[in-house]
């Protein structure tokens, strides 16, 4: 249900309206239709910070040329089954929409596909390229470096990108998928929060007097998140910033850091086709079987409900396709005013 400053909209009318102020921005009558539908999916599927949320800063990227919104991915150098990309400072959806189908195409021909990609903008929620691969047989592994938003740990001022991580494999006709930020709550989330006036569930992060907190507003501010395991969280979001800026040849987030605008990133798409694995007509079953015996834990309170990664996903898929997207009435207007 919509809450109280929220209304609902149907996916193929937001679908309309990003496509009518995509093309009023120049873009092409295929770029276009493909950006939209990759912002409305986003929604559809509950990812609102990756999705509608995030539209109108989008459009002030391209406004801004941030985004080249003529950009396209040039092939730098190949070997095997790995390819280095630049991105040209392009669509991050576009660039990362051709970087997964160029992955497990090398996939196909190599059993694993890797391709790095220099020099790109925001991918926006990074699961969409999961669920692409896998829906398409592959196992995904694929991850980007972003400004930085996050303490070292042990550290008070930023120096590390919440760098999300996606990772995927096929599951019946849809797709277990996880995607999650090297911080506790991305600042997507914690922007919705804001919006919303409502606190964190969890604690989050720290206040700028250092004292932890659930407001999500106090840590934005302090820029001090809570990362994913603590130390544990803040070593990877280093390795995955290190691997990023290694294999793309691209800039690492010290050095996207030091630009105007959150751009010029650094990701990585690893396709693997499983079809090729001595296992694999064994392989749909053993999942199955996982899933079966993690379902079968047991739940630490009365309403708690036990998840597989993207199940939530497919909830919100079903109740947003049937009764429309919830959204903040504010932000949607802000939206309409783009047209």
């Amino acid at each position: 249900m919509a809450e109280n400053n929220s209304i609902t909209i149907p996916a193929n009318e937001m679908q309309l309206v990003f496509k009518s102020i995509l093309l009023k921005h120049g873009f092409t009558e295929a770029k276009a239709a493909t950006c939209a539908k990759i912002f409305t999916e986003n929604s559809v599927d509950g990812i609102y910070t990756h999705g509608v949320n995030r539209f109108p800063r989008f459009i002030e990227y391209v406004v801004k040329g941030y985004v080249n919104k003529d950009g396209v991915p040039v092939l730098q150098h190949k070997f095997g089954g790995i390819e280095q990309w630049n991105g040209n400072l392009g669509p991050g959806i576009l660039n990362a929409l051709h970087a997964t189908n160029t992955a497990t195409g090398l996939a196909q021909q190599f059993g694993i596909g890797c391709v790095a990609l220099a020099n790109t903008n925001h991918w926006m929620r990074g699961g969409t390229y999961g669920w692409q691969a896998a829906k398409a047989g592959y196992v995904f592994i694929g991850w980007t470096n972003t400004t930085a938003l996050m303490p070292a740990w042990g550290a008070t001022d930023a120096r590390l990108g919440n760098n999300p991580l996606v990772i995927a494999l096929p599951f019946k006709d849809e797709a277990i998928v996880l995607d999650m930020a090297m911080s506790q709550y991305s600042f997507g989330a914690m922007e919705q929060a804001v919006v919303k006036q409502k606190q964190l569930p969890v604690t989050g992060g720290y206040d700028d007097a250092g004292k932890l907190t659930n407001d999500p507003a106090a840590i934005i501010q302090s820029k001090r998140p809570l990362p994913i395991g603590y130390w544990k969280g803040a070593g990877l979001s280093l390795l995955l910033d290190l691997l990023a800026a290694v294999l793309s040849g691209g800039l690492a987030t010290h050095q996207v850091n030091a630009q105007q605008a959150e751009l010029g990133l650094s990701q990585v798409f690893i396709a693997i086709d499983i079809s090729k694995l001595h296992n694999a007509s064994a392989i749909a079953m053993l999942v199955q079987n996982i899933l079966d015996n993690y379902k079968q834990s047991v739940p630490a309170g009365e309403n708690d409900t036990i998840t597989w990664p993207g199940e939530r996903v497919l909830a919100a898929r079903k109740n947003n396709t049937e009764y429309g997207i919830p959204i903040v009435n504010s932000i949607w207007q802000q939206i309409l005013w783009l047209q």
